[in-house]
């Protein structure tokens, strides 16, 4: 059976791409409401807005190729729009940027998110680095990707053998290279990021009728408490480290040391007389 290869963007359209796409939203909405500071970036999957529910006053949209309409005429060229309510609308008010070489300064913002960005893109290496340049000290990253351990990762697997056979249709986005959790977390502890927070979602089969994917509905409470680590998609928190630096308290939270009230010492050497 041969059939076009389904990209990402029509992939969420389907069942289980907007089942995923539930679980993510949700699950980015979580982890991104308490982080403070005042940039944040998105880079790509403008379908999820993964920074909705943060409250940063600047939030942009990068996008390494985009889709729909072009860019309009005031937008090209200005990497720091935003709109008036702080947060991109719309892909159109998005920037173009290569995740390898983003248009920001060294240590000038305090959140990124990467909702299947480094999979998907052609070298997830020097895009994670580059993420690692523009976060500030104890800034923090937010990562979500496909899970080669699952059982969606062993149909993709699958359909690739099956592949030599003429078969071109698979479950999954055939695009770039999964990652696997473990092998992301020695990239992230090279660039000196340590990992806040790590979830597993999405346990139920691979399978593309929604019908189907309803009758399967109790994986997914049972797969959280047995089988945590094999959900189809990973969703982790790290936050940069950076050597030698220490963050200054507040003053208040200074302890004073307490007073020490003079004491009397007995004078050991007897009165003359």
């Amino acid at each position: 059976m041969n059939s076009e290869i389904i990209g990402l963007t029509d992939w969420l359209k389907t069942p289980p791409g907007a089942y995923l796409l539930a679980w993510e939203r949700d699950r980015f909405d979580q982890a991104v409401s308490d982080i403070f500071g005042y940039h944040a970036l998105q880079l790509g999957l403008p379908e999820l807005d993964a920074l909705q529910a943060n409250r940063m006053p600047h939030k942009w949209l990068a996008l390494s190729s985009m889709p729909g309409p072009p860019l309009q005429p005031s937008l090209q060229g200005h990497p720091l729009h935003r709109t008036e309510s702080g947060s991109i609308s719309s892909p159109r008010l998005a920037l173009l940027a290569d995740p390898a070489a983003l248009p920001f300064p060294e240590s000038s913002l305090d959140l990124v998110v990467l909702p299947h960005t480094l999979e998907l893109g052609r070298d997830p290496h020097s895009a994670l680095r580059e993420v690692a340049r523009v976060l500030v000290p104890e800034g923090r990253v937010v990562i979500s990707g496909f899970n080669p351990a699952s059982l969606w990762g062993l149909r993709q697997r699958r359909d690739h053998v099956y592949r030599r056979f003429g078969y071109d249709e698979f479950f999954l986005p055939d695009a770039g290279e999964y990652i696997g959790y473990w092998r992301l977390r020695d990239w992230l502890r090279l660039l000196d990021f340590e990992v806040e927070s790590a979830h597993f979602g999405c346990y139920r089969p691979a399978l593309s009728s929604q019908k189907w994917l309803d009758r399967f509905d109790w994986m997914d409470p049972a797969g959280e408490r047995w089988w945590p680590i094999f959900g189809a998609v990973y969703f982790l928190v790290a936050v940069k480290h950076v050597r030698g630096m220490r963050l200054l308290e507040p003053g208040w939270k200074a302890r004073r040391a307490p007073a020490v009230a003079p004491a009397a010492v007995a004078n050991k050497k007897p009165a003359s007389r």
